[in-house]
Formats: structure tokens, sequence, C-alpha cells
């Protein structure tokens, strides 16, 4: 088995994370997504949508999607339990999940694809459109503070992939869309705190 990664994009990172938190050994092969790497015949091959990561399994058969990857790394090594140990607990666990992807995380991507040099010549950009988007991830990370209230973790009573999608999402908006966390969301800050001093937060 090996991660086709790339070290500078969000999603690759999640799986890094999940991977060392589960204490596994994976070998990471580099794939450019700047210099589109990722959409050789060889890469869209493996993946047709040309996303990565990617996951090679020793029988040549691939798996893409970050999430999908880490449920079936779930599968194979069980502990730490990190998408839920029962079905109300794997729900919680994606609903919490989903809602961080389809707000901040979403909302960073698409003001970063809109107002980052990079894409100018991959997309029709709107800037106005793209900072707009800024304005929505800055109201999701306040959002989110007001959800994280007290709780040491987003959804259950330990780490789990809600915290690493969180985690990995609040660095994204701070450094490719320009939106950083307001030092004033206290409840934030403590928990952005806690899991980025994790081990894995440096993966």
């Amino acid at each position: 088995m090996k991660i086709y990664d790339f070290a500078f994009a969000p999603n690759p990172r999640r799986l890094r994370i999940f991977v060392a938190e589960k204490g596994l050994k994976i070998p990471l092969e580099q794939v450019d997504i700047f210099a589109g790497k990722n959409r050789t015949p060889e890469m869209l091959a493996k993946n047709p949508a040309g996303g990565l990561p990617v996951v090679e399994l020793d029988d040549g058969s691939c798996l893409a999607e970050s999430v999908a990857i880490c449920r079936y790394l779930e599968g194979l090594h069980p502990e730490p339990n990190m998408v839920g140990k029962n079905s109300r607990e794997q729900a919680v666990i994606e609903m919490w999940n989903r809602r961080i992807e389809l707000g901040l995380f979403a909302a960073a991507g698409r003001a970063f694809q809109h107002t980052n040099e990079l894409f100018k010549a991959r997309i029709k950009q709107f800037p106005e459109y793209g900072a707009t988007q800024r304005e929505a991830a800055a109201q999701q990370l306040q959002w989110l503070d007001a959800q994280i209230g007290n709780k040491p973790f987003i959804a259950a009573d330990r780490f789990t992939i809600a915290d690493i999608t969180a985690e990995v999402a609040v660095d994204f908006a701070a450094q490719a869309a320009g939106v950083a966390a307001d030092p004033a969301l206290k409840n934030l800050a403590r928990w952005y705190e806690s899991v980025s001093s994790r081990p894995s937060a440096k993966a």
C-alpha cells in the first residue's frame, strides 16, 4: 500500500493526520498538483477525478477521497477509534465532519480559487465572489466557536476525524484564503491550541 500525496494540499493532509493518529507507516509518493502531475494519464487511471490523496493497494487497485480512505483504514485498524464506535456515534461524527466540510472548508476553498493567482489559468475567477466567500469563512469560524463551547473535542469525547477536518480547515482558511481565526473566539482558540499540539498535526 502507498499513498499518492501532495504536501501542500489540505485533503492529503487530512489523511496524513489520520494515518499518524493510527500509528501507521504508509509510504508516501509526492504528486505535484501545481505542476499538473495529478492529471497525467497515469494518475487519471488511478483516480479519474484527478484529486489527491489516492491510496494504491497491494493488488494495484486504488481508492480516492480522503474520508473514504480513512474509513477503509479504520476498518483495517479499528483502534484508536476515529469514526465512531456504534451507529449513533458514527452518525454524529459524520454530521460534524460534513458540517465543517460544507461550511468552513468549502468557503475557504472557493475564496482561494477565486482570488489566488494560481487559479487564473485554470478557472474563470470572480474576485468579488471570492471576497464574499472570505466573509462566509469568517462567519463559519464564529459559528464553530459557538458550537465548540467548552467541549474538548468537536463530535465525541475524544479526538476524531471531525477534529482533523476542522483543524485542517482552520489552517487552510488562514494560509490559503487569508481568513485567520479572530483571537476573540476563545473556544475555538482553546480547542485549536489543543489539537494543533498533537504530534499528528505535523504530519
